[in-house]
């Protein structure tokens, strides 16, 4: 469902472009060769040519008969012009053709239907106005196909009648354009080259668009050629009413293609699937043109956000980083023992891991392993290991909210460090984690996460997002007093301040986000401890991936709309609730929904757009990106070789998490209910790595 409403979205961007000539435009115009293979009699015969059926061959030419003039009209049609220039032959009674573009009639429905109802003739003139020699077989029916389709759906009609863009007469014919005219031909097409090309579009004057359109010879046909769009045609719109009064007082009559030849109507009615496909096309395509306005003003919240975030990070993040190098920046230091718990379900390749580092801490600590009912031996390898200052705690399995708060009730300490069981620690976290509870005021404490499995390209992904993603956003919340998670890898709580919000719950799946909005809102300062480094095994398969940040997506979506009444409370709760949250929505939520738009705006541009300047803006980005990650490394002390791989991981990894906050949010939209999955893990992480 999320990948059907991105392609729906750029689905709509390509309709919009289609309909704004902006899709698969081509501006490259032929110029004349060599007239070889092109016979005689048409180049020196009539403007209409007719190719179809068994005329393929040996195609034929017709000439305007005399005293008759077909008024034609390109580029059409304009909501600015083409009315004005309808009111003008309406008020003395002539008809004409009108060579209408598919864009144009998608965009101007309600002009189509008034040349039809008004006696007038359509012909096609291409959808997107490309000199066709340049095309393929296959674009150039595509050309017609699209703007039959359009005005089925507008006027309920097809148009037999064709002409060319950058035409000009018969006698301009060549090698190149006239396979062109067979083939189109073939399709059922008659050919309407000119006659008189007045040449109005470069606005000469209105006397030299009169003088250019009268025929060569007095009571010659002519087929004239006019624009009805393209720019200002107030000289066209002058010069109709002269060329008509003219000519009539000359004895000419005004006709069609068609009525000039005696022929039948060259727009014949539609009628079942292919009048309701282009009505569908139609409404589709407005639909397109009234939707890029509110991508646009969504895309531009993007910016917003984005750069809104940036910029509290820039001017917050060096704040923090100031306090933190203040060894008293709490007050006297902490040294009590504390108390770690280790949730553990099925961590038989990791839990010797984790207890070993915390065999190496220089802070006084005792031990808690709770194991959740796991079935492949992780409590066997816990007591094997009979280190003294672990305990270990067996229940039935009742989820790691279950775990946690036995855990919490066994607790010696008053200080109690939560770690999962897949991670470790370097000797000094758990001394730097409780530092900050010198300070009376503070319930919890959220340590430095950090992927231990990095040297893959995955691993490198998750690398640059949690220091730039997380690390560098908890220093922005912290500075605000609205850290919205402490991560369940290495995060510290006051028992007291758990005591006080009823413990950990398992009302969602992201336990950690739930129970840190808790605390915040029970009134107790939150900050975050970017010495505290802990290293855990991120998923090494895009699977796991997926899985593990459905779950954290969904389950902080949970935790939000849980303490969303804190945004009407009073006191601690309504200050996380009025400030926290909404930042928490707007940079967690909205605009990483919204971000795609950047993406699918990207890929428009470089296909349809100009690419240069759209790849300049994106590198531009990239850049932006690029430099706030290296400030991100250098404040988290790591170096920036990771970030060799940031271009890439904004190409793939970037639009990968899209997909699952936007399955996330679709989920959660519709009611649905995800479980607790847990990822493989493979215990490369087996001691603290060097930054």
């Amino acid at each position: 469902m999320p990948l059907s409403l991105l392609a729906c979205l750029l689905a709509l961007l390509v309709l919009r472009g289609l309909a704004t000539n902006e899709a698969f435009h081509d501006t490259r115009i032929a110029t004349s060769v060599d007239k070889t293979t092109v016979p005689e009699t048409l180049l020196k015969g009539g403007p209409i040519i007719d190719a179809r059926g068994d005329k393929n061959g040996h195609p034929v030419s017709y000439r305007v008969p005399d005293r008759t003039v077909v008024l034609s009209f390109d580029d059409g049609p304009s909501p600015e012009w083409t009315p004005k220039i309808l009111d003008v032959l309406a008020a003395r009674d002539v008809h004409a053709v009108f060579f209408v573009t598919g864009a144009m009639t998608t965009r101007h429905p309600e002009l189509i239907r008034q040349i039809v109802a008004a006696g007038h003739e359509i012909g096609v003139h291409t959808f997107t106005h490309p000199d066709l020699v340049y095309q393929s077989e296959t674009r150039i029916s595509w050309e017609l196909a699209q703007t039959q389709l359009a005005l089925a759906g507008v006027a309920g009609i097809h148009s037999a009648l064709f002409r060319p863009p950058y035409s000009s007469d018969a006698s301009a014919l060549d090698d190149w354009n006239y396979p062109v005219i067979k083939y189109v031909g073939s399709r059922g097409y008659l050919t309407a080259f000119i006659d008189r090309d007045t040449d109005d579009w470069k606005r000469p004057g209105v006397d030299a668009i009169v003088e250019a359109a009268m025929p060569r010879k007095p009571g010659e046909g002519a087929l004239v050629l006019l624009h009805d769009a393209g720019g200002d045609r107030t000289e066209t719109l002058a010069a109709l009413e002269r060329i008509i009064d003219k000519l009539q007082g000359e004895g000419y009559r005004f006709a069609t293609v068609s009525e000039a030849l005696g022929a039948t109507d060259a727009n014949v009615p539609v009628h079942g699937y292919r009048l309701w496909a282009g009505k569908v096309f139609i409404w589709a395509s407005q639909a397109a043109v009234l939707t890029l306005p509110v991508l646009v003003a969504l895309l531009a919240v993007v910016g917003f956000l984005n750069f809104g975030r940036f910029a509290l990070m820039l001017v917050l993040a060096p704040l923090h980083a100031r306090r933190a190098r203040r060894r008293d920046a709490w007050g006297q230091p902490v040294t009590e023992p504390v108390t770690v718990l280790v949730p553990a379900y099925n961590e038989r390749e990791c839990i010797a891991h984790t207890l070993n580092s915390l065999a190496s801490s220089d802070h006084p600590i005792e031990v808690i392993v709770i194991d959740d009912g796991s079935t492949d031996g992780t409590a066997d390898i816990v007591e094997a290991m009979a280190l003294p200052f672990v305990r270990l705690i067996r229940q039935a399995n009742g989820g790691k909210s279950s775990a946690l708060n036995t855990g919490i009730a066994a607790a010696s300490h008053d200080i109690v460090v939560m770690m999962d069981g897949d991670t470790v620690f370097e000797p000094s976290t758990v001394r730097e984690l409780v530092q900050p509870f010198g300070d009376a005021t503070i319930g919890a404490v959220a340590g430095n996460a950090k992927v231990g499995n990095r040297d893959s390209l995955i691993g490198a992904w998750q690398h640059i997002e949690y220091v730039l993603g997380h690390n560098l956003d908890r220093r922005m919340y912290d500075m605000l007093n609205v850290i919205p998670t402490i991560p369940g890898a290495v995060g510290a709580f006051r028992k007291e301040a758990l005591r006080r919000v009823g413990g950990m719950s398992d009302d969602t799946l992201a336990e950690d986000t739930d129970i840190t909005m808790a605390v915040l809102c029970d009134g107790w300062r939150i900050v975050y401890a970017e010495r505290a480094r802990a290293w855990t095994e991120a998923p090494a398969s895009i699977q796991q991936l997926w899985s593990q940040r459905y779950r954290w997506s969904y389950g902080s979506m949970q935790a939000m709309w849980k303490h969303r009444r804190a945004v009407t409370s009073r006191g601690p709760a309504g200050r996380f609730g009025r400030l926290g949250l909404p930042l928490v929505v707007m940079f967690g939520v909205v605009a990483p929904l919204l971000a795609p738009l950047v993406d699918m705006f990207l890929l428009y541009g470089v296909l349809f757009a100009d690419a240069p300047i759209t790849l300049a803006s994106w590198g531009g980005f990239i850049l932006l990106q690029a430099l706030l990650s290296w400030y991100a490394f250098r404040l988290d002390g790591e170096k920036p070789l990771h970030l060799i791989s940031l271009p890439i991981q904004q190409v793939v990894y970037r639009q990968l998490m899209y997909i699952v906050l936007l399955q996330s949010t679709i989920t959660a939209l519709t009611g649905g209910r995800l479980r607790w999955q847990k990822l493989r893990r493979t215990g490369e992480v087996a001691a603290p790595v060097e930054a």
